[in-house]
């Protein structure tokens, strides 16, 4: 199946990253194969700008297209910079812009238990207890 994983990408330095960050991992589903190119052009835009806000850790994204899925995992300094990030208007309007044409979405948010990089296999738990 073809599939491609981007690199974890930090975010903004920070001075000292907290011991504990907070992790969000979403699984997102298009409805048909002819929403994938425009789904994926929208993430890697929100995937630029998570990159550059307050509080962001590090973010990766995941994409299998035949399939319609993609998997988004990103790391924050606190549960606030996340909400920041979410509230955006490069976030909302994307979310806003991509409703029409979703299948499936499902959202995991956890404190890590170190600052290390989080992990896909703990994100498939995590989403798959959560979902």
């Amino acid at each position: 199946m073809l599939a491609m994983t981007l690199p974890w990408s930090p975010g903004p330095a920070a001075p000292r990253p907290p011991a504990r960050p907070v992790v969000m991992a979403a699984e997102l589903r298009v409805r048909g194969l002819r929403h994938v190119p425009g789904f994926l052009r929208q993430s890697l835009k929100v995937r630029a700008q998570a990159r550059r806000a307050p509080g962001a850790l590090g973010v990766t994204l995941r994409a299998e297209p035949l399939r319609r899925t993609f998997w988004v995992l990103s790391s924050w300094s606190d549960r606030e910079a996340l909400a920041a990030f979410v509230g955006s208007e490069t976030h909302r309007r994307a979310m806003t812009s991509l409703r029409p044409v979703m299948a499936h979405s499902r959202f995991s948010t956890w404190d890590a238990e170190t600052a290390a990089e989080p992990t896909w296999t703990e994100t498939r738990l995590r989403l798959a207890a959560d979902g």
